[in-house]
C-alpha cells in the first residue's frame, strides 16, 4: 500500500496499525522523516524524542501492544508547556529554562501514552504561553505553513504548524485565553477547547483560576472527539470537574444535531475593529448554518469589554509573576532575570506589584461576567463569532523585546477579542476552518457552547465538516 500517511487522520492511521497493514514503527519513522524534511522551514518541533519513542515501541512490541488503544501507534507531538514528559527538556519557551529536565510525567501525558500515541517530540511555544504568537527568543519564531512570513498564532503555534503541514495528524495544545483556537484559526485546523475540568491539569501546574484547558489541534473533528474520550476525566484532587458526557464524544460524529438556535455577532466586546475578512468568515458560517436548517439570530451576551480586559490582565499578570518567581527558585534569581524576555519581565513586574484586593476584584468581576453569559445561553444553544480580530499577522507584529507590556497586551487583545471569554466562563468553544481569504490565508470561525456540552459542538462541527470539507486544503509548505 501507499506510504503517504499524510492523507489519513489519526483515526485512520490507528486502524492501519490495528489491522496489521502497517506497523507503529513505519508510521513513526515516516513522521520522523517529515519532521527532518519540513521542520527547518517551520521551526515547529524544538525538542526531538526519537530515541524515547523507539524504545517505547520496542517495549510495546514485546508485549504485542503497539496497536493497543484508540490511537495505537499514531505519531504525536507534545507542546512544550503545561504538560510534562519525564526525562525530557521542559522550557515553556524560556531561555532561563533551556536546560531544565522534567522528572515525571503529567497525568495528561500518561493518558496520551495510554491511548497508544507515540510522542516524537515537543513543539514551540511563546515564553510561558503569554502571547498569541509563537516567537520565543529561545528557539526563534515558528512560521506559518500557509505563508512563512506570518505568525501561526499562539500559544500552541508549534503544534498547529506541524499538524497543518501534515507532519503529524494531531498534536497536543492547551488554552488559557485562546491558545488552541487562535493557532487553529491561523493554520486552518479544527481546534476545540474543552469545558473547564474536562481534561486533567495535574499534578504540578497552575490553572489560573480555571482559565486553562488541555486538549489538541486536529485535522478532523472525529480525531478531536475520540482523543477527548481517551483523556478526559479529573485527576486526583482536581479543583474542578466537568459532568461526564451522556455517551462517548466519538458517538456524536455524524449524529443529528437537531435544529440549533445560534446567536451570531461580529462586533468585538471591547469595541476594537474586526477585519472585514473575519466578519465575512462569520457571516458566511452563519449562512451555512441556516442552510443546514439551524435557527440563526443576531445576538450577543452583555459584556463590559474594557473592564473584562482589565480583569483578565490582572489574572494574566499574576500568573506571569507566579511563573517567573517559581522559576527563580529553581534556577536562581539572576538567571531568571537574565533569561526571561523583556515583555515577560515587564508583565511580571505588573503582576508582582498588584495587590491582593486588585486580584480579588478582578476575579469577582470575571465570575460575574461568567454568570451573565450563562444566562445568555439559557436562550441559545451556541454563540457564533469570528475566531480572531484579523488574519494571521506578519511575524514581529507582537514584540517580545518590548518593555511596554501594556502596549503589547493591547495589540494582543485586538487580535483575540473573542476567544478569552470561554476561558473566563469555562465553557467549551471551537474554531472551525470554514473560510480562506483572497490571500489564501485560513480564517477560522468560533462557536461557544453551553457549559459541559461539547457534544453539541462536535455534532455541529461534524455536520459543517461534511458540508464543507477542509482536510484536502493544504498549505504551500506541507508533506
Amino acid at each position: 500500500m501507499s506510504n503517504d500517511f499524510t492523507k489519513l487522520d489519526a483515526t485512520a492511521q490507528a486502524e492501519l496499525v490495528r489491522s496489521g497493514q502497517v506497523t507503529a514503527d513505519e508510521l513513526a519513522e515516516a513522521a520522523i522523516a517529515r519532521i527532518e524534511r519540513i521542520n527547518p522551514q517551520l521551526n515547529a518541533v524544538v525538542t526531538r524524542l526519537y530515541d524515547e519513542a523507539r524504545a517505547l515501541m520496542r517495549r510495546r512490541g514485546a508485549r504485542n501492544e503497539n496497536g493497543k488503544g484508540p490511537f495505537g501507534g499514531v505519531p504525536f507531538l507534545l507542546k512544550d508547556i503545561v504538560a510534562r514528559h519525564a526525562r525530557a527538556r521542559y522550557t515553556a519557551g524560556s531561555r532561563a529554562l533551556a536546560e531544565f529536565v522534567d522528572e515525571k510525567d503529567s497525568e495528561l501525558t500518561i493518558r496520551l501514552r495510554n491511548a497508544g500515541l507515540v510522542i516524537l517530540g515537543k513543539t514551540n511555544t511563546p515564553e510561558f504561553g503569554l502571547l498569541p504568537t509563537t516567537e520565543p527568543l529561545l528557539f526563534g519564531p515558528t512560521r506559518n505553513p500557509w505563508d512563512l512570513a506570518r505568525s501561526t498564532g499562539g500559544s500552541s503555534g508549534g503544534s498547529a504548524a506541524a499538524v497543518a503541514a501534515r507532519i503529524v495528524p494531531m498534536a497536543h495544545a492547551n488554552d488559557g485565553g485562546g491558545s488552541i483556537r487562535i493557532p487553529a484559526s491561523c493554520c486552518g485546523l479544527f481546534g476545540l477547547k474543552p469545558t473547564r475540568g474536562r481534561n486533567p491539569l495535574g499534578p504540578d501546574t497552575i490553572d489560573m483560576l480555571g482559565l486553562v484547558a488541555e486538549h489538541a489541534v486536529t485535522i478532523s473533528v472525529r480525531d478531536s472527539a475520540a482523543l477527548l474520550d481517551a483523556t478526559s476525566g479529573p485527576d486526583a484532587g482536581a479543583p474542578y470537574w466537568a459532568t461526564p458526557p451522556a455517551r462517548p464524544f466519538a458517538d456524536e460524529i455524524g449524529a443529528d444535531p437537531g435544529r440549533l438556535r445560534i446567536a451570531v455577532s461580529t462586533k468585538a466586546p471591547a469595541g476594537t475593529p474586526v477585519h472585514p475578512d473575519c466578519v465575512a468568515a462569520a457571516e458566511d458560517a452563519a449562512k451555512l448554518c441556516a442552510e443546514l436548517g439551524h435557527e440563526v439570530i443576531e445576538g450577543a451576551p452583555r459584556i463590559d469589554g474594557p473592564v473584562l480586559y482589565d480583569a483578565f490582565v490582572q489574572l494574566w499578570g499574576a500568573s506571569c509573576a507566579w511563573q517567573v518567581e517559581t522559576m527563580a527558585k529553581r534556577v536562581g534569581t539572576d538567571r531568571a532575570r537574565a533569561g526571561v524576555e523583556p515583555f515577560t519581565w515587564a508583565l511580571h513586574e505588573h503582576g508582582k506589584h498588584a495587590s491582593a484586593i486588585d486580584f480579588m476584584n478582578a476575579n469577582t468581576f470575571l465570575q460575574r461576567t461568567a454568570r451573565e453569559i450563562g444566562r445568555f445561553f439559557q436562550g441559545v444553544d451556541l454563540w457564533l463569532t469570528p475566531t480572531l480580530g484579523h488574519p494571521p499577522p506578519p511575524l514581529g507584529h507582537f514584540d517580545v523585546t518590548s518593555e511596554d507590556a501594556e502596549a503589547v497586551l493591547r495589540r494582543s487583545a485586538a487580535f483575540v477579542p473573542f476567544t478569552p471569554i470561554a476561558n473566563v466562563t469555562g465553557q467549551p468553544a471551537m474554531s472551525v476552518p470554514l473560510h480562506w481569504n483572497a490571500e489564501g490565508l485560513p480564517i477560522g470561525v468560533h462557536f461557544q457552547g453551553r457549559y459541559g456540552e461539547e457534544a453539541t459542538l462536535f455534532r455541529l462541527a461534524a455536520q459543517l465538516e461534511a458540508a464543507r470539507p477542509w482536510a484536502d486544503r493544504r498549505p504551500p509548505v506541507a508533506a
